[in-house]
């Protein structure tokens, strides 16, 4: 079942309708909280039910709760307790008898009874739930009626544990969040559109790999991770994608952790951590002084753009051997960062802002050493304002760690948009051409043009788009002798118009009072026709 455009709107008024005083930033963290414990609860229920035949899940906990924990634990990672699943609070409800206490009472329960292998992907994730605040209500009993009108929200969603319209409804509602929750907030979100360009690059030629690794250290909620994957033939399969992450923002790490499972990766597949990327390396990198860092397949990133960072004491750190970055701009240290950690036959995609292309100094040097060491492939222009947090034109740029050729593509798709109310968004076509272009990997008149190194030399390593794609559009020249017959026409058809007008006067009684205003008109149009 897909989840239809309508549906969609319908599910977000519905949504708004309920939010209150509550800003749509800190609204998200309560109703994703409470969909995806339902999504949780509706698993285990459906797991239960396989293998219950026709005891009841309270009949087993009471003759062994211990043993009955652990087989839940093992098979899903985590235990949901009789009396604390979604459906227990629906029949609380409706007999009257809820209180917030029951789902207070109920996370704390589910995150004491998370297996030590899935600590990593469940412990906390509810933690941005606060109950006590006052922004729901200013006493229990006005809390917990809120409490109510969200989870018969939730129900009458009426969405099965179907993965794929669970994962599209989550995906949908971030990007909604993100567009309404400020600019700042929406630095969790890359639009789909471009997640979709990064991953259908990253993935071309490499689709039928029976298993990958990816990564992306500055993950925000986790959707370029997960449009990866769905270009790869085992998406899907358990064990042959394995998903890793960091991300410095705790709010926005367990948005991934939530978007992921709700799109159905299962939680040993999972390896995302709650992390500044650039002061804590992934932990397999140099351990004890020696350099082991775990690779990957793909790596790809949306980081913040020009970031300030410590950039102190970096001259030892391995990931920046082509130099650091400067402080107030941290650009080239995640761009570093991910070229570390990318597999010898891998490839990685980064957005960035222009800067990176033309600034100097460390980043000029950095650039120059990429360049000359042959990693970086393309550089892909994009249209402006197609982020939520920013309204500046960005680049995507595609490296390798190992390439046979030193030139560089350059696309410049700023052009191919479609206009929106408030921004502007790629259409498929722009996005069908941007893939193929990098792919056929040929010359397209004014839209892409593959530079040889000599040509980057030339240009001082300057990497800035418009020295090698010239997408200027010449003006038609103009017909002087026309545009003198348009002027002559233009003329005589006001001499004719005045003429019409004088008539016009001269037929109107003349008194004593008009004389006056009618003579001075007849100067004006008179001196007008001699200028």
């Amino acid at each position: 079942m897909a989840l239809t455009a309508d549906k969609e709107a319908l599910i977000w008024k519905t949504l708004n309708e309920t939010r209150g005083k509550i800003e749509p930033s800190e609204y998200k963290n309560y109703i994703f909280g409470i969909m995806f414990y339902k999504y949780l609860s509706e698993k285990a229920q459906n797991w239960l039910n396989g293998i219950l035949g026709d005891e009841t899940w309270e009949s087993v906990w009471q003759e062994d709760a211990a043993g009955a924990a652990e087989y839940m634990q093992e098979n899903l990672g985590y235990v949901i307790q009789p009396g604390d699943m979604f459906s227990d609070w629906k029949q609380a409800i409706s007999a009257d008898k809820f209180n917030i206490m029951m789902v207070s009472d109920a996370l704390v329960r589910f995150d004491q009874g998370v297996s030590a292998d899935a600590k990593p992907d469940f412990a906390g994730i509810f933690s941005d739930i606060d109950l006590g605040s006052t922004r729901l209500g200013a006493n229990t009993q006005t809390r917990t009626a809120t409490m109510m009108d969200w989870i018969n929200l939730m129900d009458e969603i009426e969405l099965d544990a179907d993965a794929d319209v669970l994962g599209d409804l989550y995906e949908y509602l971030i990007g909604m969040f993100a567009t309404n929750s400020g600019a700042k907030a929406g630095e969790f979100y890359t639009p789909h559109q471009v997640s979709d360009i990064m991953a259908r690059i990253l993935t071309a030629g490499r689709e039928e790999k029976e298993s990958y690794t990816l990564y992306d250290p500055a993950m925000g909620s986790g959707s370029l991770l997960l449009t990866t994957a769905s270009h790869m033939k085992n998406d899907g399969v358990r064990g042959a994608i394995k998903y890793y992450g960091q991300e410095l923002i705790t709010t926005t790490f367990n948005l991934a952790r939530m978007n992921l499972m709700m799109h159905g990766v299962a939680f040993n597949d999972i390896n995302l951590r709650n992390s500044d990327t650039l002061a804590s390396d992934w932990p397999d990198g140099a351990v004890d002084g020696i350099d082991n860092p775990r690779m990957f397949d793909a790596v790809m990133a949306n980081p913040p753009y020009s970031q300030k960072w410590d950039a102190e004491n970096r001259t030892d750190d391995p990931r920046f051997k082509y130099g650091v970055a400067p402080k107030g701009k941290a650009d080239f240290a995640f761009l570093l960062h991910c070229l570390y950690h990318l597999k010898s036959d891998g490839r990685m995609a980064i957005v960035l802002p222009h800067g990176v292309l033309f600034r100097g100094a460390a980043e000029g040097r950095i650039r120059q050493a990429l360049l000359e060491n042959q990693n970086i492939s393309a550089v892909i222009g994009l249209p402006s304002n197609i982020f939520t947090n920013t309204s500046i034109p960005t680049i995507i740029m595609v490296l390798e760690k190992n390439r046979t050729n030193d030139d560089v593509l350059f696309i410049d798709a700023s052009k191919g948009f479609e206009k929106q109310k408030n921004s502007n968004q790629l259409r498929q076509e722009d996005i069908d051409l941007i893939v193929k272009t990098f792919l056929d990997r040929q010359d397209v008149e004014k839209y892409a043009h593959v530079a040889s190194m000599d040509e980057i030399r030339e240009n001082d390593f300057n990497l800035n788009i418009p020295r090698y794609v010239d997408t200027f559009e010449e003006e038609e020249p103009v017909d002087l002798v026309k545009v003198s017959q348009d002027i002559e026409e233009v003329q005589a058809d006001i001499e004719k118009e005045e003429a019409e007008l004088l008539a016009l006067i001269n037929e109107l009684a003349i008194t004593d009072e008009s004389k006056d205003i009618i003579e001075t008109t007849k100067k004006l149009l008179q001196g007008a026709s001699h200028e």
